[in-house]
């Protein structure tokens, strides 16, 4: 064994040494509140040290601080990786320390939340605690993806490391998901909002033009103030690339940093990081103001590190922008837009790909009006995310492939994670349509089937609602992941008031995770209880429906 080896090795053992015995009595109530974790005996070598257990939620702040102190002990393994890991796609180990950083300000930022003093209600800072750790577990899974086709020497080492590092962090999730249980809210609320709503206070007097659209309706030219940074590639604003202008907007910005894109075609790969908060991308159109790029997976790049434009900074806001990686389908994972920001939103855009078009990878996510193209898994990650009146348009695969249109990655119960389709139109491209099963009778040219989701991992949750399917989808709806039925129970997949002649429910798969939801069942993916949208939308000025 290396020397270098050696010292991670002992540097794994010292995190796990056995710590100081509570009395009998809290070692019973320790292991009682522990049974129900994933991983029970860990979380009891975390919290026997407690002694007061009155509430839960003093659990998940004692497990929370285990969690950043592990979490923190493996930075080491990570950044000092020194050829002991080879890999064979780009991006590999950078994926890790990127996620792993952002994990480690999820969990500072939930402990945090549930010891602040803030107006929020108890059921409030909860669901955000949630939603931070669902999105670390989330990290987990993509680093270990990213690894399983690295090699080297310390692979081995790290990837044992990873896994128990992070088996404190989904303990805290399932601690956490049990006071939340208790702290529910059980009432609804229902409304509407739309494009008369007030506009947010940090929009100035022209910015606020520009949102409310008033620049489709005359000819002026704006002398835009110097909280707006504008992009053009002709060279008449600021920057002549987005890139530049991410780069000299502040970091960890409170404010909303608007960055105007005028019309063209930037061809450039994009990448907002974590410490680029409230960026605000706001393009003339999403035919005229693109962004465009071509990695993928056959390239060499990690799926994660594939998009043409990708989001980690809070706050995200996109509006009449094209995002598109135009790699094509015989590249297989190629992503144009990867979202893992808490509270982003984009409106009326288009993202267009083939396999893995957008990757709504992780937190709170919500999308309003936009064009979405893709043929496989299109529509993918773990996030948990509304969509509300776009266009999901399957395009023609290669051959003997089949068309998904979502992919949802949830592999745990206590992650609050899924993706609600409301409103929108399931639709096929002119080709895939001649090509659909229900359209074709020709025995020489095969048919093309088309489904609305299949179980990425165990717990995997979409639901489509008030929606209109077109004929491309097949009766069954949904398709298993491999030939192997995993996951039939655990997950959930949702139907509820949809039309179109793709919709009918009565040949539908008979998994016991199929619902044909009622009312009641669909409220749950509404904006506001699957997202808390009424806590963060209106300051967007996106319009968006909470109703079903």
């Amino acid at each position: 064994m290396s020397f270098f080896r050696f010292l991670l090795l002992i540097l794994f053992l010292s995190t796990h040494q056995t710590l100081s015995r509570s009395s009998p009595d809290s070692a019973s109530l320790i292991r009682s509140v522990c049974k129900s974790t994933p991983y029970p005996d860990v979380c009891f070598d975390s919290l026997k040290l407690s002694i007061s257990i009155n509430i839960n939620v003093n659990v998940v702040l004692q497990s929370l601080q285990f969690a950043i102190n592990e979490g923190v002990k493996l930075l080491p393994f990570l950044s000092n990786t020194d050829g002991n890991i080879i890999e064979k796609q780009k991006g590999t180990i950078q994926d890790c320390n990127e996620l792993h950083q952002i994990t480690l300000s999820s969990l500072k930022k939930s402990l945090s939340r549930l010891t602040t003093t803030s107006s929020s209600s108890s059921s409030n800072k909860l669901a955000d605690a949630g939603a931070f750790l669902s999105a670390a577990v989330t990290n987990k899974n993509t680093c270990l993806e990213g690894l399983e086709s690295a090699s080297g020497p310390l692979k081995p080492l790290l990837v044992d490391t990873i896994t128990t590092a992070y088996k404190h962090v989904s303990n805290s999730l399932s601690l956490l998901s049990a006071s939340s249980s208790k702290e529910k809210d059980k009432s609804k609320h229902h409304k509407t909002t739309n494009k008369g709503m007030d506009l947010p206070k940090w929009l100035s007097g022209k910015d606020r033009k520009i949102f409310r659209n008033d620049y489709e309706d005359d000819n002026d030219d704006y002398d835009y103030d110097y909280n707006t940074l504008t992009v053009a590639n002709d060279g008449s604003g600021n920057f002549t690339t987005i890139t530049d202008a991410i780069n000299f907007a502040p970091n960890n910005s409170v404010d909303r940093v608007l960055i105007y894109i005028k019309q063209g075609l930037y061809e450039e790969n994009v990448e907002i990081p974590s410490y680029k908060t409230n960026i605000v991308l706001l393009g003339e159109g999403s035919d005229i103001t693109t962004i465009s790029g071509n990695r993928s997976v056959i390239d060499g790049w990690t799926t994660f590190r594939s998009a043409t434009v990708a989001v980690s900074g809070e706050g995200f806001l996109a509006r009449d922008i094209g995002f598109h990686n135009i790699a094509g389908p015989e590249k297989h994972q190629a992503v144009a837009l990867r979202v893992n920001a808490d509270l982003a939103a984009v409106y009326r855009c288009a993202i267009s790909g083939y396999q893995d078009t957008l990757y709504v990878h992780s937190f709170r996510q919500f999308y309003r009006e936009c064009d979405i193209y893709g043929t496989i898994d299109y529509i993918f990650g773990n996030a948990a995310v509304v969509f509300q009146g776009c266009n999901i348009i399957s395009r023609m695969p290669m051959p003997s492939q089949f068309t998904v249109i979502a992919a949802q990655s949830r592999d745990s119960p206590d992650q609050q994670t899924g993706i609600s389709f409301q409103n929108c139109s399931i639709l096929a491209t002119d080709d895939l349509r001649d090509r659909s099963s229900f359209v074709t009778n020709s025995t020489s040219i095969p048919a093309v089937k088309s489904y609305l989701g299949r179980p990425w991992r165990t717990y995997s949750r979409t639901v489509f609602m008030e929606s209109y399917i077109d004929n491309l989808i097949d009766p069954m709806g949904w398709i298993h992941w491999s030939s192997k039925d995993e996951g039939l129970e655990s997950l959930y997949y949702g139907e509820y008031g949809n039309i179109g002649p793709g919709s009918r429910v009565e040949g539908r798969v008979s998994w016991p995770g199929y619902h044909v939801m009622d009312y009641n069942e669909a409220t749950n993916f509404t904006v506001t209880e699957f997202i808390a949208g009424e806590e963060w939308l209106d300051s967007t000025s996106f319009p968006y429906d909470d109703w079903v």
